[in-house]
């Protein structure tokens, strides 16, 4: 399972899970759709993984900017700037459940869970 996701410090978050390979195209893709409507200007922060700097993604830029989307790219090795590590890090170190160790599908289960209660059931104080 691959997951994508964009979430802010207000408890947003917008996640895809999918079993194919997450690609530039399909990150693309995703934030066409996730900010189809933008009506304040909105910063997208990313890592440096390939999918995040790759030609197609440079030339989605100047589209998305006449939206009102910019891309903000962290240094290298700065995982703690990046607010869905520190998702990651709390599902995994925080709120996971022994049981969701017991097989490949009770993870998927117990990952799309934490993903569908987030800012409901599961929150992140990022203050």
């Amino acid at each position: 399972m691959n997951v994508l996701g964009f979430l802010s410090r207000r408890q947003g978050l917008h996640a895809y899970t999918s079993e194919q390979t997450i690609t530039s195209e399909v990150v693309s893709h995703c934030i066409d759709t996730f900010f189809a409507d933008v009506e304040l200007p909105t910063v997208i922060v990313v890592d440096q993984a390939p999918i995040h700097t790759s030609q197609s993604i440079y030339e989605m830029k100047a589209e998305w900017a006449e939206r009102g989307i910019t891309l903000f790219e962290l240094p290298s090795y700065s995982p703690h700037l990046n607010l869905i590590e520190r998702l990651w890090q709390f599902m995994k170190y925080q709120w996971i459940e022994m049981s969701a160790y017991w097989g490949w599908s009770s993870l998927v289960e117990y990952v799309e869970r934490v993903l569908k209660a987030y800012g409901d059931d599961y929150v992140i104080n990022f203050s």
